[in-house]
């Protein structure tokens, strides 16, 4: 995403509103290049389509629909639609557990990128992390919706797209939207320049990873099919 052409406009309106409003010369600029400038606290985030999304889906499709015409599901945070039972994907047969392992590899390079980003630290020990993943499957029909929540429970929460239910708006889909964690950020940081949220275009085989401290929700669906899509979660053992 760029930032840099509207921050780079707005700045320069404010500057020339200084120049104008002040009788005298501004004086020079402080020469910053030595100084040290980076981002405290940032939440790691990654996307990746599968490969083998088209042949997974093929066979998750039909096998999830059957089950939500099967059972009554869960009320959690959907709105509307079907939430399967939690486990690990069990009533998807092998497709399921394809999926499964996909999640942990892609837990296992988001883990690695992010540790990989922190400096190091003398004496500390080389990780070795076992997960614990919960997973379900979602199907919203039209203005079905879910909730705004987080996952506290977990250390990385995530969703792959099954189905994106032919929306009205295919240049949008029906996105997963996902929230500034810090509650005070919105509020109080230069506000509305720095964005408190973005939104995920969904797409077939599409996996998408987030901390699950992150806040997410989807709008209401709308769209000619059933938007088919499997949340997990993954927990770090020992917690947290």
């Amino acid at each position: 995403m760029r930032y840099d052409d509207p921050i780079s406009e707005t700045l320069s309106e404010m500057a020339v509103g200084l120049r104008e409003a002040s009788p005298r010369e501004a004086p020079p600029r402080p020469d910053f290049s030595a100084a040290a400038f980076g981002h405290l606290f940032p939440a790691p985030f990654m996307v990746f389509v599968w490969p083998d999304g088209p042949k997974l889906n093929e066979e998750l499709r039909p096998r999830i629909l059957e089950q939500a015409s099967r059972s009554q599901g869960l009320q959690r945070s959907n709105a509307g639609g079907w939430h399967s039972e939690v486990g690990r994907l069990e009533f998807c047969g092998d497709a399921g557990r394809r999926l499964v392992g996909h999640m942990f590899e892609m837990a296992d390079e988001a883990t690695r990128r992010t540790l990989a980003e922190l400096p190091p630290t003398r004496g500390m020990p080389r990780w070795t992390i076992r997960w614990v993943l919960h997973a379900w499957a979602n199907v919203n029909g039209p203005g079905d919706f879910t909730q705004y929540h987080a996952h506290p429970g977990s250390t990385w929460s995530g969703a792959y797209f099954v189905d994106t239910g032919a929306p009205a708006d295919d240049a949008e889909g029906t996105p997963l939207h996902l929230f500034d964690p810090c509650p005070a950020r919105p509020n109080t940081f230069l506000q509305p320049i720095v964005p408190d949220r973005q939104s995920v275009r969904p797409e077939t085989g599409m996996m998408v990873l987030f901390p699950g401290y992150v806040p997410h929700m989807v709008l209401p669906h709308q769209g000619e099919r059933p938007r088919i899509s499997i949340a997990f979660n993954l927990r770090k053992e020992p917690f947290p």
